[in-house]
Parts: structure tokens; sequence; C-alpha cells
């Protein structure tokens, strides 16, 4: 009895040197806003399966790289696109050469139903003229803001609705800003018009993807992390055809 505990011991002490399992470090996760719905599902299967505690702030793209380059310790960024994690890589602060993409994002228009009056929505409720103020991410900070203002001019209506456009500060309060009434509609991420929230409140329509440069999601592994192996551990599980289903399921497109 006494060898069997001891072997125990030795493999847990073994683990927890490895990074494998921590109870007082958890894998920390700086998580772009559009992932927000999402993501907590995931997290959820994958502690379950592994007994591996997952730690997540969100905020926007730029914020999370920012935070990253100034020292703060994460040990994997999950970000709206490639740029900013290749930030993070330029900065020294990452232990690729290069992000690895996850998946592909959708941006979508969506509204509230009392907006609507029940009409079907269509991209074409932008240019309704009940529509005062239509809120995005900035674009100097969230990825999907930049999607945003590209696809208004593949659309051919940004110099008609520029006045119009409200900024938040990432793509998750842009889709509060519309939930609340503060504006009549918003241009969001389909993982959050897929939330519980806004399925039961609006509708939402897919921006055509050839009105927008593709949102490629991009992810790395930050240099000198605590939790390094365990890191390892959950960007290949999110590779998996487990995960990408479960990201499908949220709103993201498989990674290519």
């Amino acid at each position: 009895m006494y060898r069997r505990r001891k072997i125990v011991y030795i493999c847990l002490f073994s683990l927890l040197s490895c990074g494998l399992v921590s109870a007082q470090n958890p894998l920390r996760i700086a998580a772009a806003a559009d992932l927000q719905p999402m993501l907590p599902s995931l997290l959820s299967v994958f502690e379950k399966n592994s007994g591996i505690h997952i730690a997540v702030s969100y905020a926007s793209s730029a914020t999370l790289a920012a935070q990253i380059l100034s020292g703060a310790p994460f040990d994997l960024f999950l970000a709206a696109d490639m740029s900013f994690p290749q930030k993070v890589i330029a900065g020294g602060r990452a232990e690729e050469s290069a992000p690895v993409m996850y998946a592909r994002g959708t941006l979508v228009l969506w509204a509230r139903k009392d907006t609507l009056h029940g009409v079907p929505l269509t991209v074409q409720f932008l240019s309704d003229p009940k529509v005062k103020r239509i809120a995005i991410a900035n674009p100097a900070h969230a990825p999907y803001g930049r999607a945003a203002i590209a696809a208004l001019h593949g659309l051919g209506v940004y110099a008609a609705l520029q006045s119009k456009l409200v900024y938040a500060e990432n793509i998750a309060q842009a889709a509060q800003y519309a939930a609340s009434g503060n504006a009549q509609c918003g241009l969001i991420s389909q993982t959050l018009a897929e939330s519980a929230a806004l399925r039961s409140s609006g509708a939402y329509v897919a921006i055509p993807a050839s009105d927008y440069p593709p949102i490629k999601q991009g992810a790395v592994l930050i240099k000198d992390a605590q939790q390094s192996v365990v890191a390892q551990k959950f960007l290949q599980w999110i590779l998996s055809p487990q995960g990408q289903s479960l990201l499908a399921v949220g709103g993201l497109v498989r990674a290519q």
C-alpha cells in the first residue's frame, strides 16, 4: 500500500512539474471579445476531460496584445485576427514565429425584433431611414470593427452611413449597444449573434463574405509561460475535430 501511494505521489509531482496539472496556477488565456459567448462551453468540455482549470480574460485583441507586450502573465492568446498575435511575436513575447489560425469569423448584421416590426432582416436594413445609429467595434482596436468598415465600403453605403456609426471599445460592447437600444442595429460577430440572449431578443443576417477580408482568427503561445505545456495541449485540442466542431456550433468557421 505504501509503495503504491508513493508511486501516485511521484506521478502527481511529475505532472505538476511539467505543467499538466496545477492546483495553484490555472491555464491563463487572453481571449478576444467575440469568443466570450461560446468559449465557456469549450472550456467546460476541456476541463471535464483534462481536469485542468482555465482562467480567461476577455477584451479587444488590441488591448490584450498590449497587455501581453507589457508582460501580462498569460499562457495563450486567442485573437480575433492574425495581426495582433503577429505583434506579440514581433515584440519577442511568443514561442512561435507565426500565429496559428484556429478559426474564421463571420460578420453579421443584428437588430432587435421590436425594431424590425415583424419584417425579415436583410442587409438593406442598414439604409432604412429609421436606423439612426449603427453599432460597430472600434476599428482601431478590434478586427471585427475593421471588417465592418470594409463591409460598408463593399456594400457601397459607407459614405451615406458614416455619420450613423457608433464605435464601441470591442465587439461585445457593440452588441450591447444594439441589444440595449442605444443603436438600432449592429455589425457584430456571429459568435455573439448566436448567444442565447441575442437569439431570443433579435435576428441576424450574414454580411456577404465577398464584402470584407476573411477574418482569420489566430492564436499564439506566450513565451516563458508558466503553463506552456498545458497551453500547447489546449491549442492542439481546439484544432482537433472535436474542438473545431464545438467552435462551429458557436458561430466560427472551421480553420482551413
